[in-house]
């Protein structure tokens, strides 16, 4: 998880609009997580349960990413920006105190 969070920084960096940045961030938490999947499955640490309740919070997520779609689209660009930094703030001290602790 923590390797993915480098990638975050760089694609803002671009200066991608906000359809295009949520694209890229969409892409590369897919790919990543696609790899963590093949990877744990590899050394047959996922499977079984493990597989299904995987699966089982697909439904959520999907639920998310479609709630997120509708109010990309109804925010400005300036806002999603602020909502985005906040994000990272708040990830960022996560990370932080998880880490500290």
């Amino acid at each position: 998880m923590r390797k993915i969070l480098y990638v975050i920084p760089y694609l803002q960096a671009l200066g991608l609009e906000k359809d295009d940045l949520v694209q890229a961030l969409g892409l590369s938490f897919t790919v990543s997580t696609f790899a963590l999947a093949a990877s744990l499955a590899h050394e047959g640490a996922f499977g079984g349960m493990d597989a299904m309740v995987s699966f089982a919070a697909l439904v959520p997520a999907l639920g998310g990413m479609w709630a997120g779609q509708w109010l990309r689209g109804r925010i400005s660009a300036a806002l999603f920006r602020r909502c985005f930094f906040l994000g990272l703030l708040g990830l960022g001290l996560h990370l932080a105190l998880r880490h500290a602790l």
